[in-house]
């Protein structure tokens, strides 16, 4: 059996409509608006809804923090590398890549920001990574639900592939020698985001054409791997919005050359 639980995810998978529903579980004690809206969505669609104490939803969920909705679907469809490339949310692809992030909090906190910033699809491993366990769900806020999100078994043979397709392999790590906001996001690209604590695997970082870091001004010599991307990936959307919205995209590969920004500092 395969749940989801809170408030946000079910909405959003409600939303996406890439799963079935088998049925939603509500907390009988609670009558508020966000609540009658799963309702009334889960009527439109036929979706059958039970009313269950706090007692029975946390056995179902495994966990007391479901906010009082858990919801029994099928299991999440994952693409593969050509699904990612094939359909691009923009004029250029922009795929994000996870190394082995394994705490799911992470992980989700990665979708939902790899979500708002648009990019076409997340490749996870199959070992020694975060499932997109119900925890990973919730903690993207449901955003999960509306991405495409590969496995690989060999993420350096897949990363090779990628490189074929001619999209630039970038690596985040604080051995990096540019700074991210010098570099130039604006063409084909993928990102590739570390574990917590050890950052790339070495014959992962090998694959990477460039190796970007994250300035630091604090006591610290990194930042947590959510922070990390976050801040990577918005600089990444801010350049690709900008440069759509003038009609100056890169025309064949980013990074091609760094461009000449100002570096700024990061604190912790």
């Amino acid at each position: 059996m395969n749940v989801i639980y809170g408030i946000n995810s079910v909405t959003e998978t409600l939303k996406a409509g890439g799963r079935a529903f088998e049925w939603i579980g509500l907390a009988k004690e609670r009558h508020d608006l966000r609540l009658q809206r799963i309702i009334e969505e889960s009527r439109r669609n036929n979706i059958t809804v039970r009313f269950l104490s706090r007692v029975e939803l946390d056995r179902l969920a495994g966990s007391g923090a479901h906010q009082g909705v858990v919801a029994v679907t099928s299991a999440k469809q994952y693409a593969d590398l050509d699904d990612l490339l094939a359909n691009k949310r923009g004029q250029y692809s922009f795929v994000v890549v996870l190394d082995g992030v394994e705490d799911p909090q992470n992980l989700g906190a990665l979708l939902r920001v790899a979500d708002g910033a648009g990019v076409d699809g997340v490749v996870l491993t199959e070992r020694r990574s975060a499932p997109l366990s119900p925890v990973a769900v919730k903690a993207s806020a449901g955003a999960a639900e509306h991405l495409r999100i590969a496995r690989v078994v060999n993420l350096v043979r897949a990363l090779e592939e990628l490189k074929q397709q001619n999209l630039w392999i970038i690596g985040l790590d604080e051995r990096g020698t540019s700074d991210y906001d010098r570099f130039d996001f604006t063409g084909d690209c993928v990102l590739v985001l570390g574990r917590e604590g050890a950052g790339l695997h070495d014959l992962v970082r090998k694959s990477c054409d460039h190796l970007l870091r994250i300035p630091m001004a604090g006591g610290v010599s990194s930042l947590n791997v959510s922070a990390a991307g976050a801040v990577v990936l918005y600089e990444a959307f801010r350049q690709r919005r900008a440069a759509a919205q003038s009609g100056a995209g890169a025309s064949v590969k980013a990074g091609s050359a760094s461009k000449p920004l100002k570096q700024k500092g990061l604190g912790s």
